[in-house]
């Protein structure tokens, strides 16, 4: 038995690189996995079987975020194989490196759109189908407490916003036993950052150089923390922001 069995789990932006990391190990701790894709559904399909095939279960959900009433689909859908949430984690997002002085107005708003509001409206409209003594995570950044790449201001914008969300939202639920926190990665080897890390010949060891261990993390090393704060032995963590970018910060 899995520390997570008998629970449903929610994983936004769950078919590649962070996301998928999640929720296999979600999976592997027993929890039936929600795995929520955008466009990609043969992504999200592969992320169900592998889940499958370490024993677990899955189901994939295909619901675009930051647009008009992607909130209410998302939930249509899950209800159409579940009845009741355990365990929310708003993963999904985009980035913009874009500087300030190039970024447009629609840049801005869709960035904010699908890191922001999603979260927050997925919250509103999930919440009662969040059962007591749930767990919310979200996924936010080490750059929103760091100006080491000011180029990345909009997405790290949102998730200081994301941070507050998750501040305020553990008052809000904390009556019914559910804990709400931020976990932070810092430069994860996935293929959003394939051109930092492999686009130049010492794009690794520039990241590397940025870790207080000396290294660029791996998707299992966040999933590793959200899997702690999820689990029963995360029971007394709530409102935090946990930095988990290997000493980035330091």
């Amino acid at each position: 038995m899995g520390v997570l069995t008998g629970r449903t789990a929610l994983v936004t932006g769950a078919s590649r690189g962070i996301g998928r990391g999640i929720a296999e190990r979600l999976g592997r701790d027993g929890a039936r996995v929600a795995v929520h894709y955008g466009r990609n559904e043969t992504a999200a399909k592969e992320t169900v079987a592998a889940i499958e095939a370490a024993g677990g279960s899955a189901f994939a959900i295909g619901v675009e975020l930051g647009v008009p009433g992607d909130a209410e689909a998302l939930w249509e859908e899950f209800d159409r194989h579940a009845d009741g949430l355990d365990i929310l984690v708003n993963n999904a997002g985009i980035g913009s490196a874009r500087p300030i002085g190039e970024i447009t107005e629609d840049d801005f708003d869709r960035v904010f759109a699908v890191n922001v509001k999603a979260p927050f409206f997925l919250l509103k409209h999930g919440m009662t189908r969040l059962r007591d003594g749930g767990r919310v995570v979200n996924i936010s950044s080490g750059l929103a407490r760091t100006a080491v790449m000011p180029d990345n201001v909009a997405y790290a914008m949102t998730k200081g916003a994301l941070d507050v969300f998750s501040r305020d939202l553990s008052k809000v639920l904390g009556a019914r036993g559910i804990t709400v926190n931020s976990v932070a990665p810092g430069i994860i080897d996935t293929d959003n950052t394939a051109e930092l890390l492999h686009g130049s010949p010492d794009g690794w060891a520039r990241a590397a150089a940025y870790s207080a261990l000396g290294g660029v993390g791996t998707p299992a090393d966040v999933a590793d923390v959200v899997a702690f704060l999820v689990s029963d032995g995360g029971r007394w963590v709530t409102g935090s922001w946990v930095d988990a970018t290997g000493g980035s910060l330091t």
